[in-house]
């Protein structure tokens, strides 16, 4: 197997991008709330381990068990309602064995990319065709709505953007772009609409979020953590007021956001380390991105490509949400940043889904199409 790879194509860049944000995070979160430091340390070594495992391994042999990937991540978002369920905040996200507990969904968003990049270097050709389009939606359609139920709107909503990117990557016509785009738009001004003039659509406690975003003043006790965490972010000004800091007028010190280890961690960067320490933040999110894209614009295949896209719009996608959440560019969701909150699942499977574009990295189509002109192509 090692002999069809070409090592020093290994992606450095984007290793050094992943660890130096989790890092950061780390740190953050040692600041936010230092019980929760150790336990996402020890998240960090066991993903780097998983991640280079995983970087190893052909990504057209894992590719081959994509109906498998699919199950598993159905199978694990449907127990979530049977008594292995764990709620919390009036949703139930977790399966709970024993002592440990897991978030299926995070795994499913991993899951899904890669078996929707096998399904479509299958069916790219014919993505168009009503029966293809209605079997994909069908496809798409089965974990979202298990997302959807627990409910996770948020997550429901990036792994859709997640999915969608793929599809149009994979050549999803652009009339039926355009229309999707139409429909999310008109589907999104209704649920606002309703949300403002009668009892809305979306469960009680996501109405009243949307409610207290757009009238905060309506709804005090609804946005307060929104409105903390933008006086927050403002109040660290340049510089920010310093790490773990004891000053009285930290809006973190004084408990006015809950759990600032976990969704609002960029509150609690832009307090401490400033305009400075975000933008820093932003750019090690960025070079993730980036390095993603520019390791699909080298992949052998249309599946080392769509792997590639996909993980760099999940984390994209779930970055972009976070942050305009926590400044306030979007109601409260309940999303984490990736690499940064604390949550081992999600640090976990973030550096699976990496392991994979580092895989995809060292198997250029340079590499496969000029000097030994090996290709694995599921199609055949």
């Amino acid at each position: 197997m090692f002999r069809n790879y070409r090592f020093k194509n290994y992606n450095f860049r984007l290793v050094a991008f992943v660890v130096a944000l989790t890092i950061y995070g780390i740190i953050i979160i040692g600041s936010a709330n230092e019980d929760y430091q150790n336990k996402q340390i020890i998240g960090m070594v066991l993903g780097v381990i998983v991640m280079v495992a995983v970087s190893m391994i052909d990504y057209s042999t894992i590719l081959s068990f994509s109906w498998l990937l699919y199950a598993m991540a159905v199978i694990a978002l449907a127990l979530i309602k049977s008594p292995l369920g764990y709620s919390s905040h009036e949703a139930t996200r977790w399966i709970r064995i024993g002592g440990m507990q897991f978030q299926p969904s995070e795994m499913a968003k991993v899951f899904l990319i890669l078996f929707f990049a096998a399904y479509l270097l299958k069916y790219a050709d014919t993505l168009n065709t009503r029966k293809r389009l209605l079997i994909t939606v069908i496809l798409a359609l089965i974990p979202l709505m298990l997302i959807v139920i627990e409910p996770d709107l948020s997550t429901t909503v990036v792994t859709f953007l997640v999915i969608f990117t793929m599809l149009f990557y994979a050549g999803l016509s652009a009339k039926l772009t355009g229309a999707l785009v139409g429909i999310g738009a008109i589907g999104i001004a209704g649920v606002i609409f309703l949300t403002l003039h009668s009892s809305g659509v979306l469960q009680g406690y996501q109405n009243e979020r949307i409610a207290a975003w757009l009238q905060p003043d309506k709804y005090p006790s609804s946005s307060m953590q929104q409105q903390n965490s933008i006086m927050a972010v403002g109040s660290g000004m340049l510089f920010g007021k310093g790490l773990s800091n004891t000053g009285a007028d930290s809006v973190k010190n004084g408990n006015y956001i809950p759990e600032p280890h976990t969704d609002f961690i960029f509150a609690v960067t832009g307090e401490e380390v400033g305009f400075l320490g975000t933008v820093l933040m932003l750019v090690l999110i960025f070079g993730i991105v980036f390095e993603c894209l520019r390791t699909a614009k080298k992949a052998k295949d249309l599946a080392g490509q769509l792997i590639c896209v996909g993980m760099a719009s999940l984390v994209a996608f779930q970055a972009f949400v976070n942050i305009s959440v926590v400044t306030g560019l979007m109601p409260n969701t309940g999303l984490t940043l990736p690499f940064v909150s604390y949550g081992l699942t999600s640090l976990v499977t973030l550096y699976f889904g990496i392991g994979f574009v580092l895989n995809v990295s060292i198997q250029s189509k340079k590499f496969y199409g000029d000097e030994r002109n090996l290709t694995f192509d599921l199609k055949e």
